[in-house]
């Protein structure tokens, strides 16, 4: 057997069968995706392929990085009409792989990243693409979290109050430098919360490169569920907006998949959501500024590392110029309505 950083094979070969009867005892594996967040390998043996996920190496809080959640989510929408990949099983026994981990259903799709690789395909499927998008995350925000066992998944009761707070914490773990707007952006939030719409599982980082798309541009399996809550949807759905709109800044360091031609307008987003969905979308605006506000967090603190020679690999250098921008944008998008 390979050696593979994360996996030791052999101890891994002997848990398999109590978990998937007839897997074989020979096994290979390789890393799809690593990094800070929680790592994902390819994993057969000759005759089935699976993936794995567990956490980062050397990662301290559990919490952060919490393989049951995950787990657990994607296994109670699996007859929901959301698609995810189907769980098959969850070890929490560190003498495996000394963390928790699990294996899933290997779903054969793309997670559509580059807005040239949509260009690629047209403007007729790249507008398919991303209708499934958001027709994806208005069914799952529709899902009622206690018929599928999801009752205690979070605490959604003052969700958005705490959203606020956590990304106050987190900003300022990260500020290395004056950021005015910050403060101003924090207290125009905190000053004027809305009414939570109904309460539903949230993603936490829902967008285009976290969604699988098969060969006949329908969405596979959404992918990617280590945020994922319960709380006030809309976040998600705003989330989602900022992201294409910070592409446009950042097309190197994030996704820009919303400038290809053909993928929906942002005003075309939201009526396609507002239209498969009863929530009330009367204060969009203040999700947006929160979404800005999550994101100036993530990338002050992507700014910070890489000042200090802490980032690996192209495409963070101008991570610090999109903040102001972003504050801006979100102090301008709490006068926005729908």
């Amino acid at each position: 057997m390979s050696t593979v950083p994360g996996l030791d094979l052999v101890r891994l070969a002997a848990w398999l069968p109590t978990a998937l009867p007839g897997a074989g005892p020979s096994l290979s594996a390789e890393l799809i995706a690593g990094g800070k967040s929680n790592l994902t390998y390819t994993l057969t043996d000759g005759t089935s392929t699976w993936i794995l996920r567990r956490p980062p190496l050397g990662h301290v809080l559990a919490t952060a990085h919490d393989m049951g959640r995950e787990f657990r989510v994607m296994s109670a929408l699996h007859d929901t009409g959301v698609p995810v990949p189907r769980t098959h099983a969850f070890c929490d026994d560190p003498d495996i792989l000394g963390a928790p981990f699990y294996l899933m259903q290997r779903v054969v799709g793309t997670p559509y990243r580059r807005a040239a690789a949509l260009s690629a395909l047209g403007s007729a499927r790249t507008r398919v693409i991303s209708e499934g998008l958001v027709d994806t995350l208005a069914r799952l925000h529709s899902v009622n979290p206690n018929k599928v066992g999801l009752a205690d998944f979070g605490r959604p009761e003052g969700f958005l109050t705490r959203q606020v707070q956590r990304w106050r914490r987190q900003l300022e773990a990260s500020r290395s430098r004056d950021l005015p707007a910050a403060d101003e952006l924090h207290d125009a939030l905190t000053a004027d919360v809305p009414p939570q719409s109904p309460t539903g599982i949230v993603h936490g980082d829902y967008r285009l490169d976290n969604v699988l798309v098969d060969d006949l541009d329908r969405p596979v399996a959404v992918i990617d569920w280590e945020m994922a809550t319960l709380g006030d949807p809309l976040t998600d759905l705003a989330l989602m907006v900022v992201y294409h709109r910070l592409g446009g800044m950042l097309a190197d360091s994030v996704t820009d998949a919303a400038s290809a031609p053909g993928f929906l307008s942002e005003t075309e987003v939201l009526e396609r959501y507002a239209a498969a969905s009863a929530r009330d979308t009367s204060r969009f605006g203040w999700y947006l500024g929160l979404a800005c506000y999550k994101l100036v967090g993530i990338l002050e603190g992507i700014h910070l590392r890489h000042s200090r020679g802490q980032t690996v690999g192209p495409g963070f250098e101008g991570v610090g110029d999109a903040v102001q921008p972003l504050l801006d944008a979100g102090l301008a998008s709490l006068k926005e309505n729908t």
